[in-house]
């Protein structure tokens, strides 16, 4: 008996029950809703990414959209991402189809392991641009420049630049900011005392 590959339409017709419904690879990957740090700050890094990246017109930031690679029939539903003005004909109504500029993921416990293996070999083999990966237990933040985007070559970071203090924020290969992650990781209103 053959088992028939999950596609991210198939993913796109599971219950509205609050969980994200992911496909890649043909497999259906489920992911709970996230706690309150994880929401905490990924509103945080979305606010300044906005204000780097957004406010001086680069293009566009949201949080928690469906993204769709269409040829290979994958889909995911990432923390945070940006599409700039160049990548603008991949915005749809129903979310994106094709690569965006920068995907960023929180990790929580039960999607660390996906985060940093399946779902950044999918954002390299489809065209991401760079890929941040936000460790709440480290106070960290991994990120993969996959290369220009351009096709030219392999440009690609096999291995992570980390940022404890002060994380670029770039735009292709000139940097618009930066942002300070003692801020970012700060205690909020869900963190016991320290």
């Amino acid at each position: 008996m053959q088992l028939t590959e999950v596609t991210w339409r198939d993913a796109q017709r599971m219950p509205d029950d609050g969980n994200r419904y992911e496909a890649i690879g043909g497999v259906l990957h489920v992911t709970a809703a996230p706690k309150w740090r994880h929401q905490v700050v990924g509103a945080r890094l979305l606010r300044k990414l906005c204000e780097l990246l957004e406010d001086p017109g680069h293009g566009e930031v949201v949080p928690t959209p469906g993204v769709e690679f269409p040829a290979t029939g994958e889909g995911v539903q990432p923390d945070i991402l940006f599409v700039s003005n160049e990548r603008r004909h991949i915005v749809e109504e129903a979310g994106l189809v094709g690569a965006p500029d920068l995907v960023v993921e929180v990790l929580s416990p039960s999607t660390a392991k996906r985060d940093r293996g399946v779902k950044r070999r999918l954002y390299e083999r489809q065209g991401v641009r760079e890929y941040w990966i936000v460790d709440l237990a480290e106070n960290r933040v991994d990120v993969y420049r996959f290369g220009s985007g351009t096709g030219t070559g392999p440009e690609v970071n096999l291995k992570p630049e980390r940022f404890r203090r002060l994380l670029p924020v770039r735009l292709g290969d000139m940097q618009v900011g930066t942002i300070d992650l003692s801020a970012i990781f700060a205690p909020g209103f869900g963190d016991s005392p320290r």
